[in-house]
C-alpha cells in the first residue's frame, strides 16, 4: 500500500470527511484492521480565505505549494488537495512536487464518462462556479458541458458554504434552497449535478433528491484509494 498525502484545512469540516473516506475505502478493500497510510498537513483556512477574497491567488499558491512539499518530505507518495476551489492553484502545487498530484476534477470527469454524462450541473463557491479552472478542465479533458446556477442562486450557494458549512452549521432551510437550485439545473438539461465544494456533501446527500449527485470528496478519495492499492 502506498502512502496518500492530504493537504487539508479548507475547511477542516470537510477534511475530516476525506480522512474517514480514505480509511473506509482501504478497509472495505482489504478488510480486517486495515486502514489507509496517510500523511496530512492542515493549513489555517483564515489565511487562505483572506487571500481568496483579495484575489491573491499567487500568494495562496505559494503557501499551499510550501505545505505540499512538507507532505512530500514526510513520505507521501501522492497528493490530494482536499478542496475544490483551491485547485485553481493546482499548477503551482504540481510544479513544486515530484510525486503525483491527483486532481479532483479528473476524478469527477472520469465518473461522468463512466456514467455517460455529457452535460452536468455544478454548484460550489463562486470561484469554482464562475471561473474556468474547473469547468474548462471538464470540457477539455472529458468533453463535458457544465451548467451553473444563475447569479442570485450562485450567491446563495456561496453564502451557505462560507457562513454555515465551513463552520459546521447544517440548516434545513439552506438544504431546501440547495435542492431547489439542483432541480433548476436539472431543468436546464443537466444529467447530474456535481457537488463542487467539499463541504456541500455535509448538507446534501443522494437520498435528498432524485437528481444524480456527484460527491467530489468521495470521488477524489476513491481515486486515491485505488491508486494507493495499485489499481
Amino acid at each position: 500500500m502506498r502512502v496518500i498525502g492530504v493537504l487539508g484545512g479548507m475547511s477542516w469540516e470537510s477534511t475530516q470527511s476525506y480522512y474517514q473516506a480514505l480509511n473506509q475505502g482501504v478497509n472495505q478493500a482489504l478488510g480486517g484492521f486495515h486502514s489507509a497510510q496517510v500523511v496530512m498537513v492542515s493549513v489555517d483556512f483564515a489565511e487562505i480565505e483572506t487571500l481568496q477574497q483579495q484575489g491573491d491567488w499567487e500568494t495562496a499558491g505559494q503557501l499551499l505549494a510550501s505545505a505540499a512539499k512538507r507532505i512530500e518530505a514526510a513520505g507521501a507518495e501522492c497528493l490530494l488537495l482536499a478542496t475544490n476551489t483551491m485547485h485553481k492553484v493546482a499548477p503551482a502545487i504540481e510544479a513544486a512536487l515530484q510525486i503525483p498530484f491527483i486532481h479532483i476534477a479528473d476524478a469527477t470527469g472520469e465518473k461522468c464518462q463512466r456514467d455517460g454524462v455529457t452535460r452536468v450541473g455544478l454548484i460550489g463557491t463562486r470561484f469554482t462556479m464562475e471561473q474556468d479552472f474547473y469547468k474548462a478542465r471538464l470540457k477539455e479533458r472529458f468533453g463535458i458541458d457544465v451548467v451553473i446556477p444563475n447569479e442570485e442562486e450562485r450567491g446563495v450557494v456561496h453564502q451557505v458554504i462560507f457562513d454555515e458549512l465551513c463552520h459546521g452549521h447544517i440548516n434545513d432551510v439552506s438544504r431546501q434552497r440547495y435542492l431547489d437550485i439542483i432541480a433548476s439545473l436539472r431543468q436546464q438539461g443537466a444529467q447530474a449535478v456535481i457537488l463542487g465544494c467539499t463541504e456541500i456533501a455535509l448538507l446534501i446527500e443522494q437520498h435528498h433528491t432524485p437528481v444524480v449527485l456527484y460527491d467530489t470528496t468521495a470521488l477524489h478519495a476513491n481515486k486515491a484509494v485505488a491508486w494507493a492499492l495499485g489499481d
